[in-house]
């Protein structure tokens, strides 16, 4: 399929007209509409209704329309990127993340390196599932992800099988945490026998759910656990437990305002909570100079960075 048959398709449904959809693609009419019958014939649905005065879609052509933008949107956006990328050619890092390691260890512990040394970095703060992260970086769409890591976490595991280097470069714990109410945490795990706890986990896609499955299996024996919301996003955990809904496993370092601020407190007990690692992954094979300058930084500080995660605000 000729991606201008997607513009073809957005200027007819714009126009409703053939003769003034051509006009706006600068082509004749016989050849837009032959483009656009193409178009169909690829997908094998009518997408116009020929039959109404001005032209409509058929419900099969509402469908496609809604998923041709997205598809136009995808390719401008790949396109865009692309072209910075080669403009800037092997100086540009690609780097990958997740939104809550972004707003935390990428900013304390990579952004001043990077600033440092004057490196040019494509970074993509992203919700990506996390198997997403691992493609990326097998398929060079990134040069580094920085990932949170945990032997739970089944999702990364092709990357220690793989051509793959990584630096822990800090330690992070996953520390269960509710509300502050007046007289101690909303929610706790010392819940009357038959009141379950109310749990705000994390969505399939969230490499942090295989951490909280752990941590429930490890404490089979505990309180009912009633899943009461799932999120992709360790933010989104972060903020439903503000909002008192239950209480949630969350990246110590996410967090550790509120809980100095007494907004938040962690519960629970030492077994509760599970360490992290934040890690850098690349490919063995990528040669960048500016890659291999960065990792040389990041080895040399990881070797001098210790576990700063204290334990403020604890609580049963």
């Amino acid at each position: 399929m000729d991606i201008a048959w997607l513009r073809d398709f957005e200027a007819l449904v714009a126009q409703k007209n053939f003769s003034r959809a051509a006009e706006e693609r600068n082509v004749s009419q016989p050849a837009f509409s032959r483009r656009i019958r193409a178009l169909e014939e690829e997908f094998g649905v009518k997408l116009i209704n020929r039959q109404t005065l001005p032209l409509s879609l058929t419900p099969a052509g509402e469908v496609f329309l809604a998923q041709s933008r997205v598809m136009l949107r995808t390719y401008d956006e790949t396109l865009e990127r692309c072209q910075i990328i080669d403009a800037a050619g092997e100086n540009v890092i690609r780097f990958a993340t997740s939104q809550s390691l972004y707003m935390t260890h990428y900013k304390t512990h990579i952004a001043p390196l990077v600033t440092e040394g004057g490196l040019e970095i494509d970074l993509n703060s992203t919700g990506w599932a996390a198997d997403q992260f691992v493609s990326a970086l097998q398929q060079r769409y990134c040069d580094v992800i920085l990932t949170y890591w945990h032997p739970s976490m089944d999702a990364l595991a092709p990357l220690a099988l793989g051509n793959c280097d990584h630096i822990t470069l800090t330690k992070d714990s996953f520390v269960p945490v509710s509300k502050s109410g007046p007289d101690g945490p909303l929610h706790h795990f010392d819940s009357p026998p038959k009141k379950p706890v109310s749990l705000l986990s994390y969505g399939t896609v969230s490499a942090l759910r295989s951490v909280v499955e752990h941590a429930l299996r490890q404490n089979a024996d505990g309180p009912k656990m009633l899943v009461v919301n799932q999120s992709a996003l360790a933010n989104s955990v972060k903020a439903m437990v503000l909002e008192g809904f239950g209480l949630g496993w969350l990246p110590q370092e996410l967090c550790k305002e509120e809980l100095a601020e007494g907004r938040m407190q962690i519960v629970g007990h030492p077994q509760h909570r599970h360490p992290l690692e934040i890690r850098l992954y690349r490919d063995k094979e990528n040669s960048k100079p500016t890659l291999n300058r960065l990792w040389r930084d990041m080895q040399a500080l990881s070797a001098g960075t210790t576990d700063t995660t204290g334990t403020p605000g604890a609580a049963s």
